[in-house]
C-alpha cells in the first residue's frame, strides 16, 4: 500500500515539484482554511511587519514560518502546521496538522499532494502507535504501571514537527485529562515526557 501511495505521489505531484511553502498555502482549498481569502494568505506571508490578520471568522496568527513550513494559530485552541516534504523521486508532499487543545491537546494529520489532492486516508506514512510506546518498557509488567495504565480512558495524541524540521514530535498528552491522584501515579512511568519522535525517510516517517 505504501508503494502505491508513493508512486500516486509521483505521477500527481512531478508537475508541481519545487513548489515552496508560500505557494500551496495560497492555493490551499477554502474548506480546509475557510473564509481565508488568497489575498489574506498572501499578506500573511508577504508583510513582514503583520504577524496577526483579521479576517471574516476571527483572526490568523503566524507562529512559524520558512521555505517549506507554515504554523499559524486559527482559534483561541486551534493551531494549523503545513510542511513540504521530500520524496525519494524528487517530489514533495504536503503534510497538514490541526490541532485542538482543551484541556488536551489533539491532532488530526493529512498528506496531500501538492495540488491538495488526498491521499493516504488510513495513515499508512505514519507508524501504528500505542499507549505502551510512550512509557519506561523497563517497567511494563509491573502490578502497579498495570494499575496505572488501566486508568486512561482516551489517547490524546499531540503531532508538531520539531522547529519546523522535518522531525515529528508526538506527545501522549493525557496530563489535563488525569486527576491529581491518578497524574501522581502514572508519571513515574512515563518516558521522556510522554514524547517521542519521528523522523521522515523520504517515504514515511519512522520510530
Amino acid at each position: 500500500m505504501k508503494q502505491y501511495i508513493l508512486l500516486l505521489f509521483s505521477c500527481i505531484a512531478f508537475m508541481g515539484y519545487g513548489q515552496k511553502i508560500d505557494d500551496v498555502f495560497r492555493t490551499m482549498p477554502d474548506e480546509l482554511l475557510p473564509a481565508f481569502s488568497e489575498a489574506n494568505k498572501t499578506m500573511l506571508l508577504v508583510d513582514t511587519s503583520l504577524s496577526v490578520i483579521p479576517y471574516a471568522l476571527g483572526e490568523i496568527e503566524k507562529l512559524e514560518y520558512s521555505d517549506t513550513f507554515l504554523s499559524i494559530r486559527t482559534s483561541e485552541v486551534g493551531t494549523m502546521q503545513i510542511k513540504l516534504l521530500p520524496l525519494m523521486n524528487n517530489t514533495q508532499i504536503i503534510a497538514l496538522i490541526k490541532t485542538v487543545c482543551g484541556r488536551v491537546c489533539d491532532s488530526d494529520v493529512r498528506f496531500f499532494t501538492e495540488s491538495w489532492e488526498e491521499v493516504d486516508k488510513n495513515n499508512s506514512l505514519l507508524p501504528s502507535l500505542s499507549t505502551q510506546v510512550f512509557f519506561d518498557k523497563s517497567k511494563l509488567d509491573t502490578p502497579e504501571f498495570k494499575w496505572a495504565v488501566s486508568h486512561i480512558d482516551i489517547f490524546p495524541l499531540h503531532f508538531q514537527f520539531k522547529n519546523g524540521s522535518n522531525v515529528l514530535e508526538v506527545k501522549f498528552d493525557i496530563e489535563g485529562h488525569l486527576s491529581p491522584q491518578d497524574l501522581k501515579k502514572i508519571k513515574p512511568y512515563l518516558y521522556n515526557d510522554a514524547t517521542i519522535e519521528l523522523s521522515w525517510n523520504k517515504s514515511s516517517f519512522v520510530y
